[in-house]
């Protein structure tokens, strides 16, 4: 298996965690779910630090963000497969 450029945790999350530099918008990114030993892939459709999340499925406004088998905050904004998944579209359900 060829190093993945994101890593999700279990079967259930939502988002996957970018894992090398340099993503850019077009490019076909490669997952591990390491739960189940799957290998999704998924075009980014924006450029993606390393360390922040991708949706690897479209996620509704006012859905929870499933991040390691858990929850990590609500959506507010509609977020496409591919999407850079950060605080503009992100928030903690802390307050």
């Amino acid at each position: 298996m060829k190093q993945p450029d994101f890593i999700v945790h279990e079967a259930d999350d939502n988002v996957g965690v970018i894992v090398v530099e340099g993503i850019v918008a077009g490019q076909t990114l490669s997952g591990w779910v390491m739960a189940t030993d799957a290998t999704p892939s998924v075009t980014a459709n924006a450029d993606i630090p390393i360390g922040h999340k991708v949706a690897i499925c479209d996620v509704a406004d006012g859905t929870t963000a499933i991040k390691y088998g858990e929850d990590i905050g609500k959506i507010v904004a509609p977020i496409k497969i591919g999407d850079h998944v950060h605080t503009h579209n992100l928030k903690t359900k802390r307050w």
